[in-house]
């Protein structure tokens, strides 16, 4: 009986499914307020659209490397622009409730 080499046993070809969310976009609290806050600074909507486009980048290769198809990195993405549109309203409106507060 021949000896197979390791890495041609069927068990190490095997690659196990990518496609674990511990943490979806939505509930990443805290980036989507950076992401809103710098959304609320940029000067123009050039410069908006161009960071929104590098945010969009940045997100979806990570979603790719835990194996989502479009459609669900597509879905994900919604979400989390939804909230962080939702997140520069609720900033956009303490500071004009509260312009005594901003430096």
């Amino acid at each position: 009986m021949e000896h197979q080499k390791e890495t041609e046993l069927p068990l190490f070809a095997w690659t196990p499914p990518k496609k674990l969310m511990v943490f979806p976009l939505v509930y990443r609290i805290g980036k989507i307020r950076d992401v809103a806050t710098k959304m609320l600074d940029k000067p123009t909507e050039k410069s908006a659209r161009h960071y929104r486009r590098q945010v969009d980048e940045g997100l979806t290769a990570q979603l790719e490397r835990f194996g989502f198809g479009d459609g669900e990195i597509g879905q994900q993405l919604d979400l989390f622009w939804q909230a962080v549109e939702q997140e520069m309203h609720r900033q956009s409106y303490e500071w004009t409730n509260n312009p005594g507060d901003a430096v």
